[in-house]
């Protein structure tokens, strides 16, 4: 906060000067540019609001983290996962000791920029643009359009702030130095700021042009999705910290899911190519992603799954999440093999878990680039699975780091240092890809932003919260998703207290298959914590954490086992996080931050 008066004049300059190379703006001489006749031209307020799109979720790679953005779900590339390691069904390896918000280590941040700073800075530009749009000359139309872009972008980064913080300080207008009394004033409560989210979103939904300013840019769908995401959050927070007012939220997620809903009826068929594809333009199901373009501008997303630098693996819970194709559980599936042996284990499962962690294989490798197979049929079992769901540039048996070495089995704790795990076995690889096989951190797959599957679990989860969820909105949401992996379809009369015998009695057993449904298709994506907190449930990620059944014998290295044992469950951190406490399901504010104003009180307990 304390840099957002200096802010403005610095932008304006930066974003002129990236203007003057497109010839087709219509600018006014460089001696008489201001922020009047930066918003006086819609071509020039279009290119203003391209830094908008800076603040999106996607595949890019920030050559700089320090400790603190490995919470964050900003940088695009592997740390992505790092939201999903704070619960229970992910671990960073990376962290011997565990991740410190859940085993009660966290500790209140001398500054943020990540997720404190540059959200205030990214809701300035919104304002500027606003306060300035008020006396543009533009046609009225044309500056609502503008003005709904920027309350869309405003939501969004106020969202993730209240997410985090609860009540935060809400800037309505451009803040000069005569508005100390906002910049160094007391927090808006909760009420007041989601109350204002929601207004800013209604309002950007019935005044934005339809179709936005052209594809793959902030239209209706995009407003909508928003909304979606937005209303379900807030509602089930309302409704599980027991704050009130939930419906007027979910609500507002089920009309917005249902606009969505009828203008994306299809998804797209192959669920691995939603992340892996080299474009995702036209793509059923794409309401919003980033594009990447080979040699122009890339990421590094695939090759931290195909390298050593990913520490993510999926833990024991994790894979459980998986149905079987008949739609049981692996607790009740006749056709779980169990988890002693290895390749039975992934028999008959949802298809989407091959695409989420490699399935178990064994192939004989020389000069690190050639394989055969061994002979043993169990060991190539899966080759003519992943042949018959993927292809050459997608996921093949067996696993390739991105020169094309032959990484010889999964599981794969040693000696190759690429492509492996060490806490649980099951190395997650969803975002493993072959587009570029043999260049590194030069990857050009689209990154989805905004894709119907997590419309299809809002829109489920809304419709159970308000009392209408039934086979009908089943096979609408969750029979759509599932049929991506092969499982049969969710029977809502066949769903009891039965169903899932590790199931938590204090949850709706359908309501706990909406939420199994929303683990799966959303695994690694950064929303798993966000939901326990949701739904007050952050207990779940307090449970000790194991990965597959291992054999020490099998292996050359030392692995944790549970209890020490000789085989059993892999633990690679020892021990249970205690009880979670009440006051981290929202984080502390920056030290810096109160520091700088003595109005701006801590989250209780955090002081």
């Amino acid at each position: 906060m304390k840099y957002i008066h200096k802010l403005s004049a610095f932008l304006l300059l930066l974003l002129l000067m990236a203007a003057c190379s497109e010839d087709y703006l219509d600018l006014a001489p460089k001696d008489e540019l201001s922020e009047a006749t930066t918003f006086e031209s819609y071509s020039n307020v279009k290119v203003y609001s391209h830094g908008f799109y800076d603040g999106f979720i996607a595949y890019d790679h920030q050559a700089t983290l320090k400790y603190e953005d490995y919470y964050s779900n900003r940088p695009g590339n592997s740390r992505v996962m790092s939201k999903d390691t704070e619960a229970d069904l992910m671990q960073n390896y990376a962290w011997a000791n565990g991740a410190k918000y859940l085993w009660s280590n966290y500790e209140v941040p001398s500054r943020s920029e990540e997720f404190y700073e540059r959200p205030y800075i990214r809701i300035r530009r919104v304002n500027i643009m606003l306060d300035n749009l008020e006396t543009s000359s533009m046609e009225p139309a044309d500056k609502d359009h503008w003005r709904s872009v920027g309350l869309f972008f405003r939501a969004y980064e106020y969202y993730k702030l209240m997410n985090l913080y609860g009540d935060v300080i809400w800037v309505e207008n451009e803040l000069t130095d005569a508005d100390a009394g906002i910049l160094y004033g007391p927090r808006t409560p909760r009420d007041e700021v989601a109350a204002n989210i929601l207004r800013d979103l209604t309002w950007a939904e019935e005044h934005i042009k339809p179709e936005g300013d052209g594809a793959n840019t902030i239209n209706t769908h995009v407003v909508n999705f928003l909304i979606s995401r937005f209303g379900l959050f807030e509602g089930t927070w309302r409704k599980y910290h027991a704050l009130g007012d939930s419906q007027k939220y979910l609500v507002a997620c089920i009309s917005a899911s249902q606009k969505l809903m009828a203008a994306f009826p299809q998804l797209h068929p192959n669920f691995d190519e939603v992340f892996n594809s080299e474009s995702l333009a036209g793509v059923n199901g794409i309401v919003l992603y980033r594009r990447y373009i080979e040699d122009v501008m890339h990421s590094r997303m695939s090759t931290d799954f195909r390298s050593s630098n990913s520490s993510y693996d999926i833990t024991r819970k994790g894979v459980d999440k998986f149905l079987c194709k008949d739609g049981q559980t692996v607790h009740n599936s006749p056709s779980f093999g169990g988890y002693t042996d290895k390749y039975a284990e992934f028999r008959n499962r949802d298809d989407r878990l091959y695409f989420t962690t490699p399935p178990p294989y064994k192939v004989n490798v020389s000069q690190n680039i050639n394989w055969t197979h061994t002979g043993v049929p169990e060991e190539q079992e899966y080759f003519s699975v992943m042949e018959e769901i993927s292809d050459e540039l997608h996921k093949t048996l067996p696993d390739l780091n991105w020169s094309g070495n032959v990484v010889a089995e999964v599981p794969h704790f040693e000696p190759k240092p690429y492509n492996k795990t060490k806490a649980t076995g099951y190395r997650i690889w969803k975002h493993y890809n072959q587009l570029n096989t043999g260049r590194s951190s030069s990857d050009f797959a689209d990154a989805p932003i905004f894709r119907m599957g997590e419309i299809l679990l809002n829109y489920a989860e809304a419709m159970f919260e308000t009392g209408a969820f039934d086979q009908s909105v089943a096979d609408v949401t969750i029979n759509k998703l599932r049929a991506r992996g092969r499982v049969a379809d969710m029977l809502v009369a066949n769903v009891d207290a039965n169903f899932d015998p590790t199931g938590d009695a204090t949850v709706d057993p359908v309501l706990f298959e909406i939420r199994r449904e929303r683990a799966v298709e959303l695994m690694g994506e950064g929303f798993r914590r966000d939901d326990l907190r949701r739904w007050k449930k952050m207990e779940y990620a307090t449970e000790m954490k194991l990965g597959r059944w291992v054999k020490q014998s099998d292996y050359k290295i030392n692995i944790k086992i549970q209890d020490n044992a000789a085989e059993g469950f892999a633990q690679f951190v020892t021990g249970t996080p205690p009880m979670f406490p009440e006051h981290y399901y929202l984080f502390p504010l920056p030290s810096d931050q109160i520091e700088l104003n003595p109005q701006l009180l801590q989250n209780p307990v955090w002081e």
